[in-house]
């Protein structure tokens, strides 16, 4: 078997899934980090969206093993690219995936999705000098329980709050409760891959909270991002972390 320097194998094709937007920012995107992996390991990389899509994901994949097949390749690797071990993550990605076996000749198997990765803790520090008196890490947030600890484990181990777009404790709560503290500086993290919709109302909620309390000084920073550090715990979790 051919093994590039980068660990990825030459026998494998590898396709990142992603939740899917109608925004276009976030497809653009994943396509460049496609296209970073691809450069550095010269593997054949797809991409796939769970939702936002003319074709389910099961379909998607069915169409992508395709491709592999025709080039000889018979090893398929999920890629999700998720952060919160949530109902997309826990079911639906692997039901698509398990629909997606019954139409291929292809071996499908699945990896554990990007936000388990500890990698991120890294990646996340990077982004976010200690140089506010408080720092909110704000993630989309979770309905299924459990579905939040990751976060909030993530969130102490960088000394910060955690905060939700979708469910409590939500930013506003966590700007307020730093304002009855006497706070003067709060950066703002967003656990987000991408720029989108949501980091666009974000940064609006941001500058409204801004004019309603002028005594403290917010600082939002840009989510993660297509990059050279996230391509490199992409493909980290390609090389380690196949879980069926």
């Amino acid at each position: 078997m051919s093994v590039p320097s980068d660990g990825c194998s030459a026998l494998t094709a590898y396709l990142l899934v992603t939740h899917g937007s109608p925004d276009v920012r976030p497809q653009l995107a994943i396509a460049q980090l496609a296209q970073r992996i691809h450069q550095r390991s010269h593997a054949l990389i797809g991409t796939a969206v769970l939702e936002c899509a003319p074709l389910p994901l099961h379909e998607q994949i069915r169409r992508f093993s395709q491709q592999a097949t025709d080039r000889g390749i018979f090893q398929v690797q999920i890629v999700p690219l998720f952060l919160l071990p949530g109902v997309h993550v826990m079911e639906d990605v692997p039901r698509e995936v398990e629909e997606a076996r019954h139409l291929t000749t292809a071996d499908l198997t699945l990896t554990a999705h990007l936000g388990s990765h500890a990698a991120l803790k890294a990646l996340l520090a990077q982004r976010s000098p200690k140089l506010a008196d408080a720092r909110i890490l704000l993630s989309h947030g979770s309905r299924r329980p459990d579905g939040n600890v990751p976060v909030e484990k993530l969130a102490q181990q960088l000394d910060m709050l955690p905060a939700y777009w979708s469910v409590s404790p939500s930013l506003e709560t966590r700007v307020q409760e730093g304002v009855s503290r006497g706070v003067r500086a709060i950066e703002i993290v967003p656990y987000f891959l991408f720029s989108g919709g949501i980091t666009d109302a974000i940064a609006q909620s941001v500058d409204r909270l801004s004019q309603q309390f002028p005594t403290v000084d917010l600082h939002l920073a840009a989510p993660l991002d297509e990059s050279n550090e996230l391509a490199n715990l992409v493909m980290n979790l390609m090389i380690e972390r196949v879980l069926t």
